[in-house]
């Protein structure tokens, strides 16, 4: 498959900025949080989806295949970073009304790192063909270390190490409404800056798993990117919907389990096997589907 053009590149990051305003005036003009939420995720998803239509004009029906399903594998792995955020934002007492501006500006960031990782990745793999089995053993570490840490919630933590000997070598200001003062004529950093910080070392984590996910689907950077992009995007409003619920969903972590234990076994058999995008977005719906209906249908714990 041919690279894409500079003019995809543009005319994507274009229509990004141009969400983003809409989703500027969503967050002005509707007062309701979770109605805004609804608007802002539906916004997203009919976005990607749309770019999905595109792309069967512009490529070859197998790449709009290859897009959703990175697209698909991407949302269901955001989901574990909800339960992050959770516990991000009550480790740094930041209050619902505040979360939506720390997600954003810890989004935006986001986008910027998983671009350098999937060009850094892409590049390794079409130069070093090892490395496929470097990235299927991560996601198999990772699928194991998601079974052990189950879905429940750990108690509550001291501040991590490096919040300890942040707060011992410079004060931080207890102010939520910016990310830098000044306070007597010092200036300082916010629990909100930290809670950014926090949010931005969470996604690179994350990232260590989901970029080598996707690119399991397609080595195509612009498939990669786009679809990983705008799974992302939507996540800060998914936030809002999910978040008081999540505690429900029991077997998720399993589920996320088997999403990347199937990466990194269709990473590892490809050169035996060819499994296509539309078996793996089939068999991502299907785990998924499996997960969050058991999940629902359980028993409170």
């Amino acid at each position: 498959m041919a690279p894409a053009p500079l003019s995809y590149w543009i005319a994507f990051h274009l229509a990004l900025v141009f969400l983003l305003g809409v989703e500027y005036l969503l967050q002005r003009s509707v007062p309701d949080a979770r109605r805004r939420a609804l608007l802002t995720v539906g916004m997203w998803v009919i976005s990607a989806l749309a770019l999905g239509l595109a792309l069967l004009r512009l490529y070859p029906p197998a790449a709009a295949s290859q897009y959703l399903a990175g697209y698909a594998l991407e949302q269901a792995l955001s989901l574990d970073n909800l339960f992050v955020f959770v516990l991000l934002f009550g480790l740094f007492r930041i209050p619902a009304d505040k979360q939506p501006r720390v997600l954003f500006w810890g989004v935006a960031g986001a986008i910027a790192l998983r671009g350098v990782f999937i060009a850094g990745g892409v590049a390794l793999l079409n130069r070093l063909h090892w490395i496929e089995y470097l990235f299927a053993s991560l996601l198999l570490l990772a699928a194991l270390r998601l079974l052990r840490a189950g879905h429940a919630q750990p108690p509550a933590q001291p501040a991590p190490a490096w919040i300890q000997w942040l707060l011992r070598w410079r004060p931080v200001s207890a102010d939520l409404d910016h990310f830098v003062v000044v306070e007597a004529g010092r200036r300082m950093a916010t629990v909100l800056l930290l809670a950014l910080v926090a949010v931005e070392l969470t996604d690179i984590v994350f990232a260590m798993d989901s970029i080598p996910a996707v690119l399991s689907i397609t080595r195509q950077p612009f498939l990669a990117y786009t679809s990983n992009i705008l799974a992302v995007m939507g996540l800060r409003s998914l936030y809002v919907l999910l978040a008081a619920g999540l505690a429900r969903l029991r077997y998720l972590h399993a589920g996320l389990a088997a999403v990347l234990a199937f990466a990194a076994l269709k990473m590892l058999a490809a050169d035996w096997a060819t499994i296509g995008p539309g078996l793996s977005l089939a068999v991502i719906a299907a785990l998924m589907g499996i997960t969050l209906g058991a999940s629902l249908l359980a028993r409170p714990a």
